[in-house]
């Protein structure tokens, strides 16, 4: 049950991911788009005593997207269900605020991309949200599958699965009661979450536009978007890029012309500490492309990433911190 409580959360945040950027809600502006509950999951796995796994979701939810592609996402979080009453009732009580029940996802997305999309066709999107449960917000990032269903109808689901941390969303303490309840020895504290969200729209369709600067300006983006995904599955493990702190390696924030092996705080090697190098666009593609052909003797695990493209989206995506 516990396991359950965990994963509730997780799953709320996981919504958030779905819901991208960092922008206000669609509450105030015309509601474009309306999701439709019937059509759409919010659902996770918890995982008990490393062998047992359980499915989840919940049973309410709804959202909109404005004209301007700001997302609100509401999740009553009291409609958990997890196929058994006393640990529906367990996790509602120990896990969430029942002053505050409904968990908000806040974001922004590309309608135009979207618009774009002919119907039958399918795209990956990148994107990040801000959830906020019982007055604790934090911001959740995922890959989406996006297929356009109709010229009034899409689908956006989890491209991957979505690891989120109950640390994260502030329930290790409730996770903590339900194994106590249960009598567990242990539940997970990273849960996969994944998302399912059918989107109709309100309203007449718009006229085809032909491309403008926001669509060059977007199209300039793609490339950090891109260089963005590949920090997540390569770096994000050992370097952080939002806050100053050093991990497993030191942290990537304000790269630019930052002198190599200069970050206070971190254990450099030597061969680091001696390179003599700064970093730039050149320095950071050569080092990410072959790390010892770069700085020979250097201690970082990492082999390079062989595709020249790819070298060139993460280097955009560094330099833009």
């Amino acid at each position: 049950m516990k396991n359950l409580l965990l994963n509730t959360g997780l799953i709320i945040s996981l919504a958030a991911s779905l819901l991208t950027a960092h922008t206000h809600a669609a509450h105030h502006g015309e509601h474009t788009w309306k999701l439709s509950a019937e059509n759409s999951k919010v659902s996770y796995t918890s995982i008990k005593k490393n062998s047992v796994g359980e499915n989840n979701h919940f049973k309410k939810i709804d959202g909109y997207i404005d004209g301007s592609g700001n997302v609100l996402v509401n999740i009553d979080v009291t409609s958990v269900e997890t196929f058994i009453g006393i640990r529906n009732q367990r996790t509602v009580k120990h896990v969430f605020d029942i002053a505050a029940p409904t968990a908000t996802l806040k974001s922004n997305i590309d309608l135009q991309k979207i618009e774009a999309l002919e119907i039958g066709k399918t795209t990956v999107i990148d994107t990040s949200g801000t959830l906020t449960l019982s007055g604790k917000s934090t911001e959740i990032e995922a890959s989406m599958f996006v297929a356009r269903l109709s010229d009034n109808r899409f689908l956006a689901s989890t491209n991957d699965m979505i690891m989120v941390k109950t640390a994260d969303l502030g329930v290790d303490e409730g996770v903590n009661k339900l194994m106590e309840l249960a009598k567990l020895s242990s539940i997970t504290r990273v849960v996969p979450v994944s998302l399912r969200m059918v989107f109709n729209r309100q309203g007449s369709a718009p006229a085809k536009v032909a491309a403008s600067s926001a669509n060059v300006a977007a199209t300039a983006d793609a490339g950090i978007k891109a260089g963005k995904k590949l920090y997540r599955q390569q770096c994000q493990a050992c370097h952080q890029a939002k806050k100053e702190a050093n991990g497993v390696g030191p942290h990537l924030v304000a790269l630019n012309d930052r002198k190599v092996g200069s970050v206070s705080g971190f254990n450099y090697s030597d061969a680091v500490k001696n390179s003599g190098i700064t970093w730039d666009a050149k320095t950071l593609s050569a080092f990410l492309a072959d790390p010892q052909k770069s700085i020979p003797g250097n201690n970082m695990p990492f082999g390079g990433i062989k595709n020249p493209n790819d070298v060139q989206n993460l280097v955009a995506y560094l330099l833009s911190l």
